[in-house]
């Protein structure tokens, strides 16, 4: 099932993406089900917005394709290497990523982003995929000056607009099969299939359930591929992950 979270005519709703129009459900599926409305809005009368706003927090999971830890001169973690990002970071389809005065050097990272379900604590991986409530498209972006300079990510992964998603969530994403594309200004950047993954999703998200409660909303990224590169005021940034659509981004120094 494929549902958007949209604005129309001043209100922000949930829908089900069905024939080119979003079928109107009652409230968020994750809490209150797949009950509808009986309302149809044609699907390109609507804004889609960022599917999920994390009341809690952004998991995301640092070199886990190895040609991407290669690529920065750093060996493949012997443990998914978790950091956080803000729910701030946060922003949707054609949102504008804001490039900070404090860095000179920022990147796209593309990648597979997990929307967590239900409460989740110290789950099994033969158990984890059960609490996805499904999968989206993400920008992890960075700025990789700061990241080094620092020693660690907080702030480098952590700014305003550095953690675009959307378009739609997928509940039945087929990650076996599933491949991963970044373009900047239309020029092919990343590609990769998910299976390339170090640790897969169901990996991931238990690991993380050892350490963080993870609660309904919650966001994991999956880690990027190989490819990654600066973005400067003017590009537009396109991730897309096959069967989820393409989420697109403007970026601007203000």
């Amino acid at each position: 099932m494929k549902i958007a979270r949209f604005s129309h005519d001043s209100r922000i709703a949930f829908g089900i993406i069905d024939d080119g129009d979003l079928v109107v459900l009652g409230g968020d599926p994750m809490f209150a089900g797949y009950e509808t409305t009986g309302e149809r809005i044609p699907l390109a009368d609507a804004a889609l917005l960022a599917p999920s706003i994390p009341r809690s927090k952004v998991v995301a999971v640092g070199r886990n394709y190895r040609e991407h830890a290669a690529e920065l001169g750093n060996e493949t973690p012997a443990e998914p290497l978790l950091f956080l990002k803000p729910n701030t970071s946060v922003i949707g389809p054609g949102d504008t990523i804001v490039l900070p005065p404090q860095s000179e050097r920022v990147d796209f990272e593309g990648e597979l982003a997990v929307i967590i379900g239900s409460i989740t604590k110290n789950v099994a991986e033969a158990d984890a995929l059960d609490r996805a409530f499904g999968y989206t498209v993400a920008n992890d972006v960075t700025a990789r000056d700061l990241q080094k300079t620092d020693g660690q990510w907080a702030r480098a992964k952590g700014f305003d607009s550095f953690c675009p998603l959307g378009p739609i969530i997928d509940t039945e994403l087929d990650l076996a099969s599933a491949t991963i594309t970044t373009r900047v200004n239309g020029d092919q950047k990343q590609h990769a299939p998910l299976s390339d993954m170090v640790y897969s999703v169901a990996a991931i998200i238990a690991y993380a359930s050892s350490a963080f409660t993870l609660l309904p909303g919650d966001v994991i990224l999956t880690g990027t591929p190989a490819g990654v590169g600066p973005i400067v005021s003017g590009d537009t940034v396109e991730v897309e992950v096959s069967g989820l659509g393409i989420l697109s981004n403007p970026v601007l120094r203000r």
